[in-house]
């Protein structure tokens, strides 16, 4: 701690809700306002509400039981709904919803600033809910139960204050939790450490532990599979960000799922899935990283299962996510980004094409009912609003909702370009802007680079209306440390390799202008969390590639980022700051470790969240200061609340839209600006 703290002149401002640290957010909030709030902010933020709350957008559903389930947030329910509807009034244009909960009346009637942090319905009869509710966006919440049928929260239900809480039912009157019981219940991340189970109408206190992880683990968790015929409980202990340790609990038996701590592994009726993230030998087979395996569960547990390869990656193509019905797996694969779905029959795993998906597209699961075949999917592009698909699996999907159009794509196009790293790698881009381009162009370049994030062709209705409509281009980077190409795109940029995340994206800047595309003083990047410390390697290494940097809830002190709330958890992506070894390839890129007083940087949005429980504001508030004391302007915007999403609601993602893009329109010169 010492040598993390010395010579910090800046180590105050991570007071989160110190007077004088909030005094100074105060301060660095209003001449940011001044500049940026003006009659074009204001346009924007206008148009950027109504794509949030337009009620026209889709609204996506998951099944429970008979009913339809959504939340809803417009301009008349800021704080949203938690409601229900039929498949058969869902179809029509106009559905008749059943609201369960208000979450506007509610926060009024607690005088409370309730964000939704989700609900936990027991399985499979839907009486109760565990409803989680956030004060201003922050990841911990309060826990209360709720009655489906009165659509009233039990008066002497279960009921958990507010803490980083992980619940799961295990009956009626049963739940599995781990949460904040006090001294020595939470790990060094900061979530829970033990699992204990917990009798209704009993004290916590008096709950019984069935599980106690390491303090050095990130957490401990139970899930709980109440189908039906295949009662099972499992517990998962999460020994770093990438490994875990899962077992099934019968009575009070541990039994081991003893696949590589660094796969995911999913039970559905009598399947066993193994995703592996590297390479796993069994006897003389070697399974790639990146493969999907199956086999029996029961055989599995006994040692005598025969693995099936259900997918195996290429050069081009990932697996991305899947997802069960009764009978049946659906699966989504990325081929050079864009999305395929397969439907996969377990015991033969054929794979069958679904028809109808588009080119340079994104399309994701959004829900699936294990009781039947049913399948919702939705597909959108760059350029393309969404379509919801809806059907039964084996058979042609039928679009049965549509989101609007927020802006003109008549003549916008979009192009897939490949740049050269530093290592000779391809890394894949996508360009979209206008189709008649007849010279360089204002540019916004995305990008993430960690954690296995896939970032895909998604529509985006605030960045067309916000940013393509005003004659920008959006430029989406697929660099390394992202999932885009399986595991291994990410495992070979992590700990002392993350300099290939930064070199990517680097040459995908550096492409950009030399295909004329556009030009440095024309080109911006923004980026968010593990995408905010890439912007701020970008202005303190790559200065000299860009106009203008957009810097959102960023991690940017990397000597100290694994001290701050959730930090501990990342080590395994970033390292140790404490290990001399770890700390000498983390330093070379630390931003906050590595501000130049003569160098000339590009110019600089910073955001954050003051209730941003998962990374520290403290990161974007010392950068600013840190920058400032070193000569650099630097524009900053904290949120008062918002959590780590930086909003709370539409008004607030609105506010920080249009923020965002008319300080990139100022400095990369579009027409909007002029």
């Amino acid at each position: 701690m010492a040598d993390a703290t010395a010579n910090d002149p800046h180590l105050w401002l991570e007071d989160v809700s110190g007077e004088a640290a909030l005094d100074w957010v105060r301060a660095h909030n209003e001449p940011t306002q001044a500049e940026l709030c003006d009659e074009r902010f204001e346009q924007m933020r206008t148009e950027a509400l109504e794509v949030l709350d337009t009620d026209t957008r889709i609204p996506y559903v998951r099944r429970r039981g008979e009913f339809l389930y959504n939340f809803w947030r417009d301009a008349a329910n800021p704080r949203g709904l938690w409601r229900r509807t039929t498949l058969e009034q869902y179809r029509t244009e106009t559905p008749d919803w059943e609201i369960l909960i208000d979450v506007d009346q509610l926060a009024a009637a607690d005088d409370a600033n309730w964000v939704w942090a989700g609900a936990d319905v027991i399985e499979p009869d839907h009486t109760r809910a565990l409803v989680s509710l956030s004060r201003g966006g922050s990841d911990a919440a309060i826990v209360r139960e709720f009655d489906m049928g009165t659509k009233e929260f039990v008066s002497d239900g279960f009921e958990v204050g507010e803490a980083k809480t992980h619940i799961t039912w295990a009956d009626a009157d049963t739940v599995l939790i781990g949460t904040d019981f006090g001294p020595d219940s939470l790990t060094d991340s900061g979530y829970p450490r033990l699992v204990k189970r917990w009798q209704r109408g009993q004290p916590l206190a008096e709950a019984a532990t069935v599980f106690s992880a390491s303090q050095q683990d990130v957490i401990a968790a139970a899930a709980v599979d109440r189908t039906p015929g295949y009662e099972r409980t499992f517990i998962r202990r999460a020994v770093d960000f990438f490994n875990d340790e899962v077992y099934e609990l019968r009575g009070d038996e541990l039994i081991r799922i003893d696949a590589p701590t660094d796969a995911s592994v999913s039970v559905h009726r009598d399947w066993l899935l193994i995703e592996l993230r590297s390479p796993w030998f069994v006897g003389t087979t070697e399974y790639p990283a990146g493969s999907l395996l199956a086999a029996d569960y029961d055989e599995f547990l006994a040692g005598t299962a025969t693995l099936a390869t259900v997918f195996a990656p290429d050069a081009h193509t990932a697996l991305h996510h899947y997802a069960w019905t009764r009978d049946r797996l659906v699966m989504v694969t990325l081929a050079d980004v864009a999305s395929r779905v397969e439907v996969v029959t377990p015991g033969s795993w054929e794979r069958t094409a679904v028809p109808g998906i588009p080119d340079n597209t994104n399309t994701v699961i959004v829900a699936t009912d294990e009781l039947s075949d049913e399948v919702f999917l939705d597909s959108s592009g760059f350029t393309s609003p969404s379509q919801l698909l809806y059907g039964t699996v084996g058979d042609p999907l039928e679009p049965i909702k549509a989101a609007p159009a927020f802006f003109d794509a008549e003549e916008i196009g979009v192009v897939q370009h490949f740049a050269t790293s530093a290592d000779g790698t391809a890394v894949p881009y996508f360009v979209v802007g206008p189709s008649n381009a007849d010279g360089p162009r204002p540019t916004l370049l995305g990008g993430y680079g960690g954690f296995e994030v896939a970032r895909t062709p998604g529509y985006d209705g605030v960045l067309g209306r916000l940013w393509l409509a005003r004659g920008g281009t959006y430029v989406l980077a697929n660099i390394r440390g992202g999932g885009e190409y399986g595991p291994t795109w990410h495992t070979q940029a992590m700990r002392e390799n993350r300099r290939k995340v930064y070199e990517d994206f680097a040459a995908v800047a550096t492409d950009l202008v030399a295909k004329g595309i556009t030009t440095v003083e024309q080109l911006g990047a923004q980026g968010g969390s593990n995408g905010g410390l890439l912007m701020g390697v970008m202005l303190t290494r790559y200065p000299e590639l860009f106009g203008a940097l957009v810097c959102q809830v960023p991690l940017l002190d990397m000597k100290r980022f694994h001290l701050l709330l959730a930090g501990a958890s990342w080590v395994a992506e970033y390292g140790n700051p404490d290990e001399p070894s770890d700390w000498e390839f983390m330093a070379e890129y630390s931003p906050y470790q590595n501000i130049s007083a003569d160098a000339d940087y590009p110019e600089l949005l910073m955001t954050t969240s003051t209730r941003d429980d998962r990374v520290h504001p403290g990161h974007a508030r010392k950068m600013t200061a840190a920058l400032e004391a070193a000569g650099h302007r630097v524009r900053y915007y904290e949120n008062i609340e918002g959590g780590h999403a930086g909003a709370a609601d539409n008004a607030q993602t609105a506010f920080k839209s249009a923020l965002s893009y008319n300080f990139l329109h100022r400095m990369l010169g579009t027409a909007a600006a002029e």
